[in-house]
Parts: C-alpha cells; structure tokens; sequence
C-alpha cells in the first residue's frame, strides 16, 4: 500500500526479479521514446528483460523501488576485456519514473551498481549517451565517468 507521504519515502535498490519485468518495461518505454535511435517495442524489452534476470551470468538489473513500485532502473551486462584481461560491464538501460527524478533515485542506482561491478571484480564501467543529451552527461560526469575518443558502430543483422 503506497505510503501518503512519498515524498518522504526512500529507494530500495534490489536486484530485479521476474515480478519487476512490466514495471522495467514501462521504463524503458519512457527511454526509448526520449532517444532517437530506438523505440519501444514491450515485447522485445520484456523479452531481453527476462532472459537477463533468468540468466544472472549475462548481467544484474537492479530497480529502485519506492512504496512498492519500481520507479527506476539500471543494468549491467558483462563482457571481458582483453586488454584488461578481466570481466568488465556495459551500463545500459538507466532511467528514472520522471516524478523521481531530481531526488537522488539515479545517483543511487549508479552508486549501487557500481558497488556491485567493485565486489565482483569487473574491470570498467563502459556506458554510451546520446550525443546530445547534456544532462546524462553532465550527470554521468558527476558520478565519476569520463568521455572515450573511441567511436560508437553498429550493425543490424535483422
């Protein structure tokens, strides 16, 4: 039962189970439709979704959940580095409910995923933004995030 004083309600920021798939799927159709290069597509996302929380060695999703209700989210996908010769993460996928925003749900989803990548030993964070999104960048800055010079390329194989 929502509490009536939200506002002075904290984040729980847990590992998403199955049970959070719709809630992160409504997020990330809030995502999507604020980047130019996707769009919300419920099925695909819930399908990515489930097969990530079903399968934990391909990544964490973690939620942050408010009176009961997941009103943000974040994810790590793990690849290696050869360079680094270590597992590293791929920050995907992070968004907050627009009536949470500005009151510290992001900062807490990153500061916990990044706990999470230092306990597992990843290597490196590795995130990507839109070019034009000054407050992701601005914010991701802030939270200890530098630029790459490397280029983004990508292939569609449907």
């Amino acid at each position: 039962m929502p509490n009536k004083n939200s506002e002075k309600s904290h984040p729980i920021i847990r590992t998403a189970v199955e049970t959070d798939v719709p809630h992160c799927a409504a997020l990330l159709a809030i995502l999507f439709s604020q980047e130019r290069e996707f769009a919300p597509d419920v099925d695909a996302q819930s399908r990515a979704l489930d097969l990530i929380i079903q399968r934990p060695e391909l990544g964490r999703i973690f939620v942050a959940e408010v009176d009961g209700d997941v009103q943000g989210m974040v994810m790590l996908l793990f690849t290696i580095s050869t360079f680094l010769g270590q597992k590293v993460a791929m920050l995907e996928d992070m968004v907050v409910a627009p009536a949470w925003r500005g009151k510290g749900v992001g900062s807490q989803l990153i500061d916990h995923a990044e706990a999470f990548a230092r306990q597992e030993r990843l290597g490196r964070i590795t995130l990507l933004t839109d070019g034009d999104n000054e407050v992701g960048q601005r914010f991701y800055r802030a939270k200890g995030f530098t630029p790459s010079k490397m280029v983004v390329f990508r292939k569609l194989l449907q």
